[in-house]
């Protein structure tokens, strides 16, 4: 019983391993639903219920969400970003007063510890992300917006600051996207200030031009 109940378990191990490199890699989108069980049955080579175990288990880590009568779709890329998912909730104000904390004291790091190479990244990011705006392309507004600050943070090379930040990744594109929705297309706020603050090696200012614009958009948005 012993040895059987390993090698289950070991199996069960398996699928989640590859599950969840599915959903880290961007093979399944989060948002998007997972193939249906009969095809993940057949292309992991296993039981019904080693799958359905699979499953639970990710759900429970908060990666995937089952949806009786419509499937199951990913929630989240990292246990991490679960979690922060669950405690955030659907709380804008929740999601921007986490972002100040982190991203102020990531800005400071950032403006002392960054590359140049890693500073001419940053500079290409928020260009195409003005030319997006200035396209009126919102969802590529969106997307560059939400790399920009993950690169940020990333120059700070506090590798658990960094990780702590990479968790809240859903959560920080779905505040950008609700705030980009909400603001009039005009009066999109300006990371130019931050640039140039990082750029100058400037860490006092970095991190209140970052505090500064988040607070901006709590004002906004935070009722």
């Amino acid at each position: 019983m012993p040895l059987a109940t390993t090698r289950r378990a070991g199996l069960v191990d398996q699928v989640i391993d590859q599950m969840r490199a599915a959903i880290a890699g961007g093979e399944w989108p989060v948002g998007q639903r997972i193939p249906p069980e009969p095809e993940l049955v057949t292309a992991l080579g296993v039981g019904r219920n080693t799958v359905r175990e699979a499953v639970r288990a990710l759900s429970h880590a908060g990666l995937l969400e089952v949806r009786q009568g419509d499937g199951t779709f990913v929630r989240a890329t990292s246990e991490l970003s679960g979690a922060v998912r669950r405690l955030c909730g659907s709380e804008l104000r929740d999601v921007l007063q986490v972002r100040r904390v982190l991203e102020v004291e990531g800005a400071r790091l950032a403006a002392v510890n960054r590359t140049d190479d890693e500073l001419r990244r940053l500079t290409e990011l928020l260009a195409e992300r003005d030319e997006a705006m200035s396209a009126k392309d919102w969802e590529l507004l969106v997307e560059r917006d939400a790399a920009f600050h993950v690169l940020l943070v990333q120059l700070s090379h506090n590798t658990l600051l960094a990780e702590l930040y990479q968790g809240l990744t859903e959560a920080v594109r779905a505040s950008i996207n609700a705030t980009v929705e909400r603001d009039h297309e005009d009066d999109q706020i300006s990371h130019a200030g931050l640039l140039e603050a990082v750029r100058d090696g400037d860490p006092q200012r970095a991190a209140a031009e970052a505090g500064g614009f988040l607070e901006q958009l709590l004002e906004r948005h935070g009722d």
